[in-house]
């Protein structure tokens, strides 16, 4: 199929524009990608032709509406092979998906129960297993990260014991790039019958995901980093984890039947969607998933590591650059910091020369604690960005770095 850079580019509006007088050059993706015409205009059409709430009417806007929703899961579920649509959740984002495993699942633990995550998580694979800690003295414990940003699998191997209830785990990293090895870290749990959460935010953009192959029992990712709008997420559970666990919230649509004493729920997925979901933005997903899937996903691959090994290759040769994360087939994503240079004041002066990048600690400070940093400056590839985009990140960064002489 191939993939040509310049007519994908022609799909994005907000490329088109300046900053500072200078042509964009975004280089945030990580944090959140930019949409594409189809994602805007499947968003506007709805309200504009057809919105209503969906499952509870009957007339033609209501079903129209119904349909375009229900056909936005069915596109998730061919996403990433999910073997029925009512294993998908359409949550908030992923950290909504998060929250609603550790609350639901996380009902039957009990104290000493332990849950291995690591140092690289977001924040938001770390915060809602803290809340069971706090409340139910369940115990958290962390897989190591070597200099070069892998999981010591062998230390997360030892980290099993009897009360290990559950993994919960970056497929890749935000800040380093890294992909662990999801079928590896699959299969050890397995051995143990532990069941395992991907946090796929990142990978799911770049990897091609299969939740069967993986025999991962729970995903979960967010639309805004999959080219779809923010306010949608899913969550991917296997059918036999989802119908034993409890609801997350209580409202409509979640329930079967309601009396003043007793209340029965929906199966799954029905029964974590409480009262009237994000029905546009599920829309707007769907239409980024399709999107993204008539595209070739490979050439999409081997586009952005090309951008990644270019920058990386160019930056390593700026005085006091210390890039953070060099695991082997790493993702798009390049971390660094600069001696002397805070990474706030750094993204600032980027931004004057029309280029976009994060700076802080990317909702991962254990992760900047293991790495003796107290923030980085990131660039993060998308299918959008161009060669003559990185050269002009790195021409930047050269004459960033005059401000600081």
């Amino acid at each position: 199929m191939g993939f040509d850079v310049a007519k994908v580019r022609e799909e994005f509006p907000i490329l088109s524009r300046q900053v500072h007088g200078k042509p964009l050059v975004y280089l945030d993706s990580a944090a959140s990608c930019q949409k594409p015409w189809t994602v805007i205009e499947a968003m506007s059409r709805v309200m504009e032709s057809s919105y209503s709430n969906v499952h509870r009417g009957l007339h033609s806007l209501a079903n129209e509406t119904t349909e375009a929703y229900e056909a936005a899961r069915r596109s998730v579920a061919k996403l990433i092979h999910a073997g029925s649509v009512d294993e998908i959740v359409f949550t908030k984002g992923a950290t909504d998906a998060i929250n609603l495993v550790a609350a639901s699942f996380g009902q039957r633990l009990v104290e000493g129960d332990e849950i291995i995550l690591s140092v690289m998580e977001h924040h938001a694979n770390i915060v809602p297993w803290h809340f069971l800690r706090q409340a139910k003295g369940v115990v958290l414990k962390f897989v190591p990260v070597s200099d070069e940003g892998e999981l010591d699998m062998d230390a997360y191997r030892a980290l099993f014991s009897p009360r290990t209830r559950l993994v919960s785990l970056s497929h890749m990293s935000n800040v380093l790039g890294t992909v662990n090895p999801a079928a590896e870290i699959v299969a050890i749990a397995h051995a143990h019958s532990v069941p395992v959460l991907l946090d796929g935010c990142q990978s799911i953009v770049h990897e091609i995901v299969d939740v069967q192959a993986l025999d991962v029992d729970f995903y979960v990712f967010s639309g805004h980093k999959l080219y779809g709008p923010t306010g949608i997420g899913v969550l991917y559970g296997k059918a036999e984890m989802l119908a034993t666990m409890p609801p997350y919230q209580g409202g409509g649509e979640m329930i079967a039947s309601v009396a003043l004493d007793t209340i029965t729920y929906a199966d799954p997925p029905h029964r974590f969607e409480a009262g009237t979901p994000a029905i546009i933005e599920t829309i707007g997903l769907g239409a980024a998933v399709d999107w993204l899937m008539a595209q070739d996903r490979d050439a999409i691959a081997a586009h952005e590591h090309a951008l990644y090994e270019r920058a990386y290759e160019a930056v390593r040769g700026i005085n006091g650059l210390r890039v953070i994360g060099t695991a082997p087939g790493k993702g798009a994503v390049l971390s660094f910091t600069i001696d002397g240079v805070h990474a706030h004041d750094l993204a600032q002066i980027l931004d004057r020369y029309g280029v976009a990048v994060r700076a802080g600690t990317h909702c991962a400070e254990p992760l900047m604690t293991r790495f003796g940093v107290t923030s980085s400056a990131r660039a993060s590839f998308g299918l959008y960005n161009t060669v003559e985009e990185v050269d002009l990140f790195v021409d930047a960064l050269i004459r960033a770095q005059t401000f600081f002489a």
